[in-house]
């Protein structure tokens, strides 16, 4: 092993250790923050009862929690099976893409949950700026702001091309126009907003700046 790869080596532990570590600290932050309301989730899911358990928004984030180490299973294998093959950035590249995926589905998922009129309300529509935002309160907009937030942090590890904020804006308010479209369209009771857009992108920019010195750079 030449001089190079011995002063590389020791930077990349560091680097994945470093995201590992966020990973975490993120995880039991969010698990601290919704503790309760997963504890009252748990005795359905944990007796078999689905309903209440993947279309509530806390079975979804227990469901998060308890599938999480499957997920770490899958980064493993997908990083062992790159580096068999030569391939450089294993570990982030395979983080990037299960944290992408498993980051992001669950949160649109929720969003998609039709409420009690679904089906019979007619789809509901705010485009004023800010109006909404006074009305959704922290927990509203803590929400909003996480729904793509793996998507900004991740996207950039994994797509040279996405390695920048503007295209981390555009995505993230191009997928979350998206989903509010879906709303509507759908009849889920729900009120398509332009403000869930501008939290939504706002959050995927705030996760991307916390992963920049990770991002993916071109060959």
């Amino acid at each position: 092993m030449n001089q190079t790869a011995l002063r590389s080596a020791p930077p990349r532990r560091t680097r994945r250790t470093v995201v590992v570590g966020l990973a975490i600290l993120g995880l039991a932050v969010v698990a601290f923050a919704v503790r309760r309301p997963l504890l009252m989730a748990a005795p359905r899911c944990l007796a078999g009862r689905w309903h209440g358990c993947y279309d509530t928004v806390n079975g979804v984030l227990l469901m998060m929690l308890v599938g999480l180490p499957l997920a770490t299973l899958v980064a493993l294998a997908l990083s062992r099976r790159r580096r068999a093959a030569g391939v450089t950035s294993a570990w982030r590249m395979s983080l990037a893409e299960v944290g992408l995926v498993y980051g992001t589905v669950p949160f649109v998922w929720m969003t998609m949950m039709p409420g009690p009129g679904a089906g019979s309300v007619p789809g509901r529509v705010s485009l004023v700026p800010l109006r909404d935002l006074v009305t959704m309160g922290p927990v509203g907009i803590g929400g909003n702001l996480l729904i793509f937030a793996a998507l900004g942090f991740f996207a950039p590890m994994r797509f040279a091309a996405l390695a920048s904020v503007p295209r981390i804006l555009a995505l993230a308010a191009g997928c979350s126009a998206l989903v509010e479209t879906a709303q509507y369209v759908l009849r889920l009771d729900r009120v398509s907003s332009v403000d869930d857009v501008l939290v939504n992108a706002a959050g995927a920019v705030l996760a991307g700046l916390a992963s920049r010195r990770w991002w993916r750079t071109p060959a």
